[in-house]
């Protein structure tokens, strides 16, 4: 898979073809790393425009598709989804004149716009079977403007982003109203994103601006562009992309902290993690022993303290593989829900098309249309609620740390990390904040799927509050990155007291990188910008490349 510019942080292990700055989507193989990497190409980048398309083989489906839409149409039959309105208005059949714009209108709620719900948008229109009809492409098909594939391509280039503000949707889905405005842009309704002027505009002027018409909905249209869990998917990616670089770099900042406070190595022998062989235990496990004292990259701080008294760490120390294993484990698990559901028809009804060997003489597509339940949102809000736990405990254990670190009659450091106490309050209010993100996570981390409320009429009466379970599990990301960074801070300041012992050669790496964005601490000073650039090199993965060459073997 290749880019104009490769440099992301979160990986290139994408399933999909790209060429140059072109992907093409199958709707059978996109991964989160594909995601991610479109989601790189950021507003306002000088990045050229990203074209997004199908594979012929998916434009042949959906085209077949839209036809079994058509014949329905054409034999006035009445079906859900085609020529009816939705929810408790699945009875009411809608002429072909009232029914292009509506559905896309009455669901124009929202609160805050995200760009990889667009892609993940964009995806679904090459199910892999067909099921779910072409949201963009049969647009264009029916209503016979511009060569649909033309129009769809600009329309996913990086020229025109809508804008869907967060809201806090109940929805089966969680989606349908934040979902709304999307489509809403694409009839001229809104704002969209201009790169020229790098702002929110009304749509209509940044389609124009594109040579671009507002598309004109036909039968279905509106429904399927709003129906479906892409909106919770699509944040779903992005906490788990972050969280891959979090629960290695919590794993280096683990070491740094063991190291400061003189902690042994002997608790990541392998055969302890042999002998309760969970795999995320065991890698997390290679991974800090590798980071410390050997013979190959000896420890003076290590070696300084060989024969001390002390028999054994504390749980935050000696556990450390046991607690973060478990976010691996943990993520594994959620990552195969999300592929899966970014590689499924999460639309309702769902079209099912025959081959073309069963075509009817006179050229007819046979197909079923289905009315089913794929858009219920259960399976990714479950999983995200089950992430969001997970990974709290990265900072739970993190900030216990941060207490080892700073008090004195734990550490044998100076208070605070502070060499002037009393006068200086060195990194007291630091911990603070720390604790206070920590207390945050855990009211974050009540299960938003436990929930649900009846909704249009007792029509959708079971829902999964997918929507908030995909928004809290990225807020709780975002927290951790937070008090991992103050994490590192705070174990590197205490390496300044062991001086001029040195630890080993990969930590010292890590160590230098720090200083390099922040000064050691020798008075009290606005803290903010520290704290800053410490969360910025946690989530950029730089910290890991720096040690990526003795974690090769332990990533076997």
């Amino acid at each position: 898979m290749s880019v104009d510019n490769p440099s992301f942080v979160y990986g290139r292990r994408g399933r999909q073809r790209l060429s140059g700055s072109r992907l093409l989507l199958d709707g059978n193989t996109l991964s989160i790393e594909d995601l991610l990497e479109i989601a790189a190409y950021k507003i306002g980048a000088t990045l050229p425009p990203l074209v997004l398309d199908l594979t012929p083989e998916a434009w042949r489906r959906v085209t077949r598709a839209r036809k079994v839409v058509d014949n329905v149409l054409r034999d006035k039959k009445t079906v859900y989804g085609i020529n009816t309105g939705f929810g408790n208005f699945a009875t009411t059949v809608i002429d072909d004149k009232r029914h292009r714009t509506t559905a896309v209108q009455s669901d124009h709620v929202a609160r805050r716009w995200r760009r990889r719900a667009n892609v993940a948008r964009a995806h679904t229109v090459a199910d892999g079977v067909a099921h779910q009809y072409a949201r963009q492409r049969s647009q264009w098909h029916s209503s016979g403007n511009t060569p649909p594939h033309d129009r769809r391509v600009q329309r996913q280039s990086g020229t025109a982003h809508s804008r869907a503000r967060l809201c806090r949707s109940i929805w089966r889905f969680g989606t349908i109203g934040t979902f709304g405005m999307w489509p809403a842009s694409l009839i001229g309704v809104g704002k969209m994103w201009d790169r020229e002027t790098c702002s929110w505009i009304p749509a209509k002027d940044v389609l124009a601006k594109n040579n671009l018409e507002p598309i004109r909905l036909g039968a279905k249209e509106g429904l399927a562009m709003i129906n479906g869990t892409q909106f919770i998917t699509s944040i779903a990616a992005e906490a788990i992309g972050r969280i891959e670089t979090l629960v290695r770099v919590a794993d280096i900042v683990a070491a740094f902290t063991l190291e400061a406070l003189q902690g042994t190595y002997r608790a990541f022998d392998p055969k302890i993690h042999a002998a309760r062989p969970h795999s995320g235990q065991q890698l997390v496990a290679r991974r800090v022993r590798a980071l410390l004292h050997s013979a190959d990259q000896p420890s003076g701080i290590a070696q300084g303290h060989k024969d001390c008294s002390r028999v054994q760490d504390s749980y935050t120390l000696r556990c450390i593989p046991q607690v973060h294993g478990v976010v691996i484990d943990t993520l594994k698990f959620v990552r195969g829900i999300i592929e899966t559901e970014m590689n499924s028809a999460t639309d309702n009804p769902a079209i099912f098309v025959e081959d073309d060997d069963d075509d009817d003489e006179d050229g007819q597509v046979r197909g079923e249309i289905i009315s089913g339940g794929n858009f219920h949102g259960e399976y990714p809000a479950k999983a995200l609620d089950y992430l969001a736990i997970a990974v709290h405990e990265l900072s739970n254990i993190s900030e216990r740390r941060i207490e080892r670190l700073l008090n004195p009659t734990l550490s044998a450091l100076p208070a605070f990390l502070t060499p002037d106490g009393g006068l200086n309050s060195g990194f007291m209010i630091a911990h603070c904040t720390a604790a206070a993100l920590v207390s945050e996570n855990k009211t974050l981390c009540h299960p938003a799927s436990v929930d649900s409320i009846s909704t249009s009429a007792a029509k959708e009466d079971h829902v999964s509050m997918g929507a908030w379970a995909a928004r809290k599990a990225l807020k709780v990301v975002r927290n951790v990155e937070n008090v991992i960074g103050i994490e590192l801070l705070c174990a590197v300041q205490a390496m300044e007291f062991l001086r001029p012992l040195r630890t080993t050669a990969p930590l010292e790496r890590v160590y230098d990188a720090v200083r390099a964005v922040v000064k050691p601490w020798d008075a009290d000073r606005f803290m903010s910008p520290d704290i800053e650039a410490a969360c910025g090199l946690v989530k950029s993965g730089e910290l890991v490349e720096l040690v990526r060459d003795v974690w090769a073997q332990a990533d076997r």
